[in-house]
């Protein structure tokens, strides 16, 4: 069942490339796991539930920045908001790193997250992926569809001029690109997406 989870987040990855609206990396906003498994740490005193999100090596500087953050965060309601950024930026941009991914700041809340994404979470507490393979399968086949539907009226005129015909082929390789690319995620080949952000 874990590794149909994991398939799947990775397609939601895939599937997320195509959506109109930019969403983000889950793992860089205020909605994601990452922050909030940071702000409950924060709260409970205990920095282990954290250092999952990070790779061995950076768990020295999670460490140093929780007790910075916990050791001032006290003094004032002003201070408690930056120790608080202070520790919650620190994790997700070592938990990027961990993902070879760059770290371009937390993104606020209210930060647009594919539907599929926020599927993906509530699957994993209900131990049930049915709502989330449907909801993933309907962005695949519109994302087919519409490649589909813009090559094959390109098809009809690829012959009529050299710029038709270019115009053609370049509406195929993507219609033929995004097909591999969900066929590669589907069956675990493509790179892992952070989310676990697994780009979450």
């Amino acid at each position: 069942m874990k590794r149909v989870i994991i398939a799947i987040v990775t397609l939601v990855g895939a599937v997320l490339c195509s959506a109109p609206v930019r969403v983000y990396a889950y793992c860089d906003t205020y909605d994601g796991p990452v922050v909030k498994e940071a702000q409950a740490a924060l709260e409970n005193g205990d920095v282990t539930p954290v250092l999952k999100w990070v790779s061995l090596e950076a768990e020295p500087e999670v460490q140093d920045a929780f007790n910075k953050a916990l050791g001032v965060r006290g003094i004032s309601p002003q201070t408690k908001e930056v120790a608080d950024r202070y520790f919650f930026e620190t994790v997700v941009r070592l938990h990027r790193a961990a993902q070879k991914a760059p770290y371009t700041g937390i993104k606020p809340p209210g930060t647009p997250i594919d539907p599929a994404v926020r599927e993906a979470d509530n699957a994993l507490e209900r131990g049930n992926a049915d709502n989330l393979v449907r909801q993933v399968s309907d962005q695949a086949a519109l994302g087919i569809k519409n490649r589909f539907a813009d090559a094959f009226e390109k098809r009809a005129k690829r012959n009529m001029s050299v710029e038709a015909g270019r115009e053609y082929v370049k509406s195929y390789i993507e219609l033929i690109h995004y097909i591999e690319g969900l066929v590669q995620a589907a069956k675990g080949q493509q790179k892992k997406h952070d989310l676990i952000d697994t780009e979450v």
